[in-house]
């Protein structure tokens, strides 16, 4: 027992001694410039590696420093380089014969830019070409590892590195940092599993899970893929899809797959954005808003068509479609949203992202919205344009007639502690930095009919010019105004010769302040005055500022209500 013990001892210290000493026995250098042509050839660019070392423990060969140059095209700075680079290989056809052959590639620290010019072509679209930039195949050659299509590695790594993004045409550049991919079985002409996972910008992570492959040849870009992809939360603001310098942003969570071959890839998922603010001005929605989407994208045109797909805000849902683009820095779109007949309810804390805050303690408690809208634009300045309907609806804890207290004084106005809404509508132009309403008409049971136009912007103001026509119950069933402002403009609440005038009294005001805080303001002497003659002109009977007996006209009237809000009638 003893010898065999001893035996076993010297064996161990010679394999001991083999394992640190060979490595210094051959001469691994000789080896760096097979590694660099190889390598080299199958990707089409200047590849080179620092000194070499190896490791029999690992199987290894070790390089400090690795680069792989650019296509010249798009940069004379290297594409990618790394700190360091472990190559696995084969230790007994390496010892005894001085043959390489690689069995594995773990690339430490890389850092990749990936740059697209204004013809949307990617800086990697040429790797596996010709070291020349051709696309041209390898010659054959009699020597299988020669030809590029021909080499494979059973794993290739890339740990802990960076990815910067960017165009060739701005120095603007987001970065993804902590990126790991891993590929097994890589190969220039069959199919390898891949995975990626990265931190975004702003937070955030990144995974993709599929398959990849076969290379194509022409433009690696359009390499087919069918993959599941994870992002969870993706900062819009700091990825650039929203422009931070605004205040805007948002959160997505989505989860896809995706499926390209010959140059067309297709989308099928569900995106849920969060905390979504898409006005200067607004504030963050309080719930969020689930998209589930499909698009066709041609990857040589680099646009995309939206086919029919949803918003979903609580149980409200709007239908979308439509097309996107990418033009060099920004993708354009072209959408269209169509919603009939969403729970107005649902929908309330989504609005102050679009800059629409309703008025302090007041809430939509009932009532439905339809919407007929048309975004267009880069995304990180959109612009959307189209119509909003509120049918039905009830603005709980909104005392109108307070609110406009100088006008009720005037004409015993009371509208109780809720607004209830039989229809609002209005033309609306909504931009980054706040939003415009034309052809603003609303039926109101307890005051009349609201017409104007006006605009809230990016801190939060609201200008708008209205024209109020009390009516109905307010007026006394007779029609005839029943106190205060009755005595000036009595005549004016009835019905011209061809009864074409407007029916009830006519009051010209301004909504200022805030839209949590609005104030109900009288003109009688700008812009809405001119609306107060246009209400009470009849298209027919007795003409603008003519009197019949006993009726006050309307220029009259405006002269009449200038004099009770102190104003002096201009010379």
């Amino acid at each position: 027992m003893g010898k065999k013990l001893r035996i076993l001892v010297i064996v161990v210290a010679v394999v001991v001694v083999l394992l640190l000493v060979a490595p210094f026995l051959i001469p691994v250098n000789s080896f760096r410039p097979t590694i660099e042509a190889k390598a080299s050839e199958a990707l089409g660019r200047k590849v080179e590696v620092g000194d070499l070392s190896l490791s029999l423990i690992t199987g290894s060969l070790g390089a400090k420093n690795l680069s792989v140059g650019d296509d010249p095209k798009f940069s004379s700075s290297p594409f990618l380089t790394a700190k360091s680079l472990s190559v696995a290989v084969e230790i007994f056809p390496l010892i005894f014969s001085k043959t390489l052959n690689v069995t594995g590639i773990a690339i430490d620290e890389p850092q990749v830019t990936l740059l697209r010019n204004p013809a949307g072509q990617w800086n990697y679209s040429s790797l596996g070409g010709s070291t020349s930039g051709s696309a041209k195949p390898a010659a054959k050659s009699s020597a299988p590892s020669s030809s590029a299509e021909e080499i494979s590695v059973k794993k290739l790594e890339l740990k802990d590195g960076k990815i910067i993004l960017g165009t060739t045409n701005s120095q603007k550049r987001s970065t993804y940092d902590h990126v790991n991919v891993t590929a097994s079985n890589v190969s220039m002409n069959s199919q390898f599993p891949l995975t990626v996972s990265a931190s975004l910008p702003g937070g955030g992570e990144f995974k993709l899970d599929g398959t990849a492959g076969p290379l194509d040849k022409s433009d690696t870009a359009l390499t087919p893929l069918n993959a599941k992809i994870h992002v969870g939360s993706l900062n819009l603001a700091s990825a650039g899809f929203l422009d931070p310098s605004l205040g805007l942003g948002g959160l997505v969570d989505l989860d896809s797959t995706i499926a390209s071959k010959n140059g067309s890839a297709e989308t099928n998922g569900s995106l849920k954005l969060s905390k979504a603010l898409l006005v200067q001005g607004g504030s963050p929605a309080g719930v969020p808003a689930v998209i589930d989407y499909a698009t066709k994208y041609d990857l040589k045109k680099n646009s995309g068509v939206i086919t029919p797909s949803t918003v979903k805000i609580g149980s409200a849902v709007a239908h979308v479609n439509g097309t996107y683009d990418r033009q060099g820095e920004e993708t354009v779109v072209n959408v269209k949203l169509a919603g009939d007949s969403m729970p107005a309810k649902d929908l309330e804390a989504f609005l102050p992202a679009i800059g629409v805050n309703l008025p302090k303690g007041a809430s939509l408690n009932a009532g439905t919205l339809s919407t007929n809208l048309n975004i267009k634009g880069p995304t990180n300045k959109l612009v959307t344009d189209g119509t909003i309907g509120l049918f039905a609806a009830k603005l709980e804890g909104f005392d109108l007639g307070a609110k406009m207290a100088p006008i009720a004084t005037l004409t015993g106005l009371k509208t109780g502690k809720d607004l209830e809404i039989e229809k609002l509508t209005t033309i609306v132009h909504m931009a980054p930095t706040g939003l415009r309403a034309e052809d603003f008409n609303a039926i109101l049971p307890a005051l009349g009919t609201l017409k104007g136009a006006g605009t809230l912007d990016a801190k939060n103001n609201l200008d708008f010019k209205m024209v109020a026509t009390l009516t109905g119950g307010i007026l006394g069933g007779s029609g005839s105004v029943s106190s205060g402002i009755g005595s000036l403009l009595g005549a004016t609440t009835g019905a011209g010769k061809s009864g074409n005038c407007k029916n009830g009294t006519t009051i010209p005001f301004m909504i200022q302040g805030t839209a949590s805080d609005p104030k109900f303001v009288p003109d009688v002497g700008g812009v809405a005055a001119s609306l107060l003659k246009s209400e009470l002109g009849c298209s027919g009977g007795t003409p603008l500022g003519a009197s019949e007996k006993g009726a006050t006209t309307p220029a009259n009237a405006v002269e009449a209500l200038t004099g009770l809000f102190g104003k002096k009638k201009k010379p």
